[in-house]
């Protein structure tokens, strides 16, 4: 995975649920850092045979994105990333938490996610143009956090990050992707984010 941060490495040993979550927090990074290689979309069914299942919101979403992957190719895909996320001017749907929480780019969401990253001893790896607020970004950060911190600390740690920069405006994210009119592959990631993020969510508020 193009990873957006830097991270330092050790890494506990983890329970299953932890795992799981970090995987899927790697899959969302993957998914919106930069469009998906063949390699990576072949994945995704493999991934949906996993996870998927029609007895939960999550497992109905991983069924949903394992077939947009089957039913296209990384050609079709690397057109529509570069249509709705990266088009001149502003982009059709936005990827920035800024926009989402502040309404513009670059405002005082971002100064405060740069302060808490360099609390955590995070930074954005050089050659990196795109801001740090990128949801990619924020997801590769949570991967991060449960894979080094699956105790209390950790789990506060990952609490707080949470709900600072990434729970306000998933939502909103997905309402966008949904929203998109010519777009084919992404809209079917929505279900995803909402779903994994609910889980997220309430296993939060139960700390």
């Amino acid at each position: 995975m193009n990873a957006i941060l830097e991270r330092a490495a050790a890494t506990p040993v983890l329970n299953e649920e932890d795992r799981a979550r970090a995987e899927h927090y790697a899959v969302l990074s993957r998914l919106f850092s930069s469009a998906p290689d063949a390699a990576f979309l072949s994945t995704l069914p493999a991934l949906a045979g996993v996870w998927g299942s029609s007895n939960s919101a999550l497992g109905q979403a991983w069924l949903v994105l394992g077939d947009a992957a089957r039913q296209t190719d990384a050609a079709a895909v690397d057109d529509e990333y570069t249509r709705i996320f990266l088009s001149i001017g502003r982009p059709e749907v936005m990827l920035f938490g800024s926009y989402y929480i502040a309404g513009f780019m670059m405002e005082e969401p971002l100064v405060e996610l740069r302060a808490d990253l360099a609390e955590l001893g995070l930074g954005r790896r050089f050659g990196v143009s795109e801001s740090e607020d990128h949801f990619a970004a924020l997801c590769d950060v949570m991967r991060h956090l449960v894979v080094t911190g699956p105790d209390a600390v950790g789990l506060a740690r990952q609490k707080a990050f949470f709900e600072g920069h990434l729970a306000s405006w998933v939502e909103s994210l997905a309402d966008a992707l949904e929203a998109s009119p010519e777009a084919v592959f992404y809209p079917r990631s929505a279900g995803l984010l909402r779903a994994f993020f609910a889980v997220e969510r309430l296993a939060f508020d139960m700390l």
